[in-house]
């Protein structure tokens, strides 16, 4: 039985990455992000190297269409034997945490917990019956410490962090793994490495960040799933 891999949130960087390295593995791919046109360029790159791609565009912004969504997936690959989950909101809005608002927090909080949490609950039960399956992660550390001036998201992706926490204790005897990776560098190849860069340039004042290359974290997160030897990884360590 061929092995699949649904990467939600497959833009620029760890996303992509994810896509090739479980490609890599004979895993089938289903690609899921807003933008059309990217996702088949990706797919094109995957065809090219052997690996089955597939293309659906959805808003992971909206939790409300994530049985619609999970049913579009079935179609392409049934139930997925493992999924990847790190989109972002199109507004990171971080703000010192003496700023911080409800709406600001309710605004980020469906891409970054209702729409995952409906995609446990779809894909979670044929993990379990089978005996085996994979929910992978990989975030920015904020959400591990609390930073000057970095509330907002990094406040929901904490909430995120303890809910799969949670949920690895549960399920880790019944065959899944959850796997977090947490990322305190600037990734190559991203929108925000290209605007640091430019800042740089400029002489702007910029916070002295490592650099990190996204197949190197992707590298990662494969072998953490493929040991199941711990839950969480740092990067840097």
């Amino acid at each position: 039985m061929t092995k699949s891999i649904a990467v939600f949130g497959s833009g620029p960087g760890v996303g992509q990455a994810v896509a090739r390295r479980y490609g890599k593995e004979g895993y089938e791919v289903v690609l899921v992000a807003r933008r059309r046109e990217r996702l088949e360029s990706l797919a094109g790159e995957l065809a090219a190297d052997g690996v089955t791609a597939h293309v659906i565009t959805g808003d992971l912004d909206r939790s409300d269409t994530v049985p619609a969504l999970a049913g579009r997936i079935r179609e392409k690959v049934g139930d997925p034997t493992a999924f990847y989950y790190g989109p972002a909101p199109t507004e990171l809005a971080f703000v010192p945490a003496t700023r911080l608002t409800r709406e600001l927090i309710l605004d980020r909080l469906p891409i970054t917990l209702y729409t995952l949490m409906g995609l446990v609950g779809e894909f979670l039960p044929a993990m379990i019956e089978r005996g085996d399956g994979a929910i992978l992660s990989a975030q920015g550390a904020a959400a591990v410490h609390g930073r000057p001036h970095m509330s907002g998201w990094p406040t929901i992706l904490a909430a995120q962090r303890n809910y799969l926490q949670s949920l690895a204790a549960e399920v880790t005897g019944q065959g899944v793994y959850v796997g977090l990776l947490y990322i305190g560098a600037r990734i190559l190849g991203t929108p925000f490495e290209k605007d640091y860069q430019r800042r740089l340039a400029q002489g702007e004042p910029m916070p002295d960040m490592p650099a990190a290359d996204p197949a190197q974290l992707a590298d990662l997160l494969w072998d953490m799933h493929a040991t199941r030897a711990r839950l969480e990884a740092h990067v840097p360590a």
